[in-house]
């Protein structure tokens, strides 16, 4: 027995009891292997016989009896015996340490399958009339399990991922074997056998089910994620239809606007022609008194077409003008800097 383990994780611990040149009956076993239950048989096809019981002693480690007529015999057959005892143990233990672990996650898979069905079940029902808050509501559920579903998807890939690979293994090694029952006893592989037989299967089953569910939660994700897209094209669309009315009525405003100013333009030149006129009528009038200007009636309503004239030359040099500088300021102002 060695009192210290290696480094890593101790898998399990093996005493091996090799006995030569004897045979043992099955008082003597039941004295040296610990445990109820028995397992014994012939191996390799040859008077070489094992017995264990599975079960660990006092210190955790299991005992296996090993003992054969021939001492040679056995001295030929030991390694290999030996290599294949070691890596049924082996490899039974590794496939069932992530037992506990996976008793657990079934447990966790079936509350997020069923939690998954409500939600999917509740979102089919009202995505028609849901509205933003909602949709974000359920995508940051959705999320929430999404990522607790893959979490646990990768814990388990990393623990269960070799199972099948370790099943195959001692399946070929206890074919190996090739034991033939002793009569107080079942073989080892019968032993073997009812603790594996399904376990990796089971892993794998699990592994599927967590992979279906990740792929539901994509699926969900997605749909609620068109969705949102959708309502937010609708509301571009909305505020586009708002934005091109907009436009409409500042186009409207602005053509009333320039009738509104040519029309105040031409009661401008009216209203100074009517003043200009006014004004030449009192110089005729002084003209006629001192005698220069006979008819001052006539000179003003010949003076009349003269003061439109003048009045709408005024009017057009005026926003003339007012435009040069309103030009000249524009191109006068500094640019904002881009860099």
């Amino acid at each position: 027995m060695f009192p210290f383990s290696p480094l890593g994780l101790q898998v399990n611990g093996l005493d091996l009891l090799i006995t030569p040149t004897r045979t043992y009956d099955q008082e003597e076993l039941e004295t040296l292997l610990p445990g109820p239950q028995m397992y014994a048989s012939k191996v390799l096809e040859e008077d070489i016989s094992v017995a264990t019981s599975f079960t660990p002693d006092e210190h955790g480690r299991e005992r296996y009896v090993i003992w054969a007529p021939d001492p040679l015999l056995l001295r030929q057959k030991l390694a290999r015996l030996i290599t294949i005892l070691t890596t049924l143990e082996n490899y039974t233990h590794l496939i069932l340490l992530p037992y506990p672990a996976f008793s657990r996650s079934v447990d966790q898979v079936q509350i997020f399958e069923q939690r998954h069905l409500y939600q999917r079940t509740l979102i089919t029902r009202e995505l028609k009339q849901a509205t933003h808050s909602t949709l974000q509501q359920w995508l940051e559920g959705l999320t929430h399990d999404f990522l607790e579903v893959g979490r646990l998807a990768d814990s388990m890939r990393y623990r269960l991922s070799a199972s099948v690979p370790y099943d195959r293994i001692v399946h070929s090694n206890a074919l190996a074997l090739q034991e033939h029952p002793l009569p107080y006893g079942g073989t080892l592989t019968d032993y073997i056998q009812w603790k594996i037989t399904g376990v990796a299967d089971g892993y794998q089953q699990l592994l599927s089910r967590i992979q279906a569910l990740e792929q539901d939660f994509e699926g969900t994700i997605a749909v609620l994620r068109t969705k949102v897209e959708l309502l937010l094209q609708e509301q571009n669309l909305a505020q586009q239809d708002q934005n091109m009315k907009l436009l409409a009525s500042v186009d409207n405003t602005t053509k009333s606007q320039v009738v509104l100013q040519h029309t105040v333009e031409g009661l401008s030149v009216i209203v100074i022609a009517y003043y200009v006129s006014g004004l030449a009528g009192y110089v005729f009038k002084a003209l006629h008194e001192f005698g220069w200007l006979a008819k001052p009636e006539l000179a003003s309503g010949i003076f009349v077409p003269i003061a439109l004239g003048l009045s709408f030359a005024i009017i057009t040099w005026g926003r003339n003008r007012i435009h040069k500088k309103m030009s000249a300021t524009s191109r006068s102002s500094p640019t904002p800097d881009r860099s």
